[in-house]
């Protein structure tokens, strides 16, 4: 992934938290490529995954800064770490009679699943490496896509600990000075 950093952090289940990261970005110049937020294991908590190219003050800075925002408990810059990576899109394919039985060979060579048939489309269902889902997608042009929606990259470091323990909070999910 050129010059493009994976970075997790563990949030307040708040409204506006999203709002405020994401203006922190805009305002270092920093285009976000994809964010991804979620319910963690612990109640209360959410869980921003934020793929961003490098910007002109560096991504450090920026994990920095995101760290004092009063709703962020922890950032962790994961680029480097061994991951676990994983995307999800649905693609809705235009499919007539004739075409339907190779759009279900393609979709089945790339492990992904039909979620929905339609007199005149297929919507698929794939999971995996952003590489994996770019390759069914560019695949399927050739059918006619008419409609594409995609999660954005979910990662998690690999083994027991990662980058986010949940010990290190207190009961009243504040940071630990």
């Amino acid at each position: 992934m050129n010059n493009k950093h994976i970075l997790v952090a563990l949030v307040q289940d708040e409204p506006g938290v999203l709002n405020r990261v994401a203006s922190l970005f805009r305002r270092r110049g920093f285009n976000i490529d994809s964010i991804a937020v979620g319910h963690t294991e612990t109640p209360g908590l959410s869980r921003m995954t934020i793929v961003v190219a490098d910007g002109v003050g560096g991504v450090e800075q920026v994990r920095k800064q995101l760290e004092k925002v009063i709703d962020v408990v922890k950032v962790s810059d994961v680029t480097d770490e061994a991951i676990v990576a994983r995307e999800l899109a649905l693609i809705k394919v235009k499919s007539t009679a004739s075409t339907r039985s190779e759009i279900m060979q393609i979709v089945d060579i790339f492990r992904a699943n039909i979620v929905d048939v339609a007199p005149d489309s297929l919507t698929v269902e794939v999971t995996g490496d952003e590489d994996k889902v770019d390759s069914l997608f560019q695949l399927l042009r050739g059918f006619g896509v008419k409609e594409l929606a995609r999660t954005g990259r979910l990662a998690m470091t690999r083994g027991l600990l990662g980058p986010l323990p949940v010990e290190e909070l207190d009961s009243g999910r504040q940071k630990k000075p």
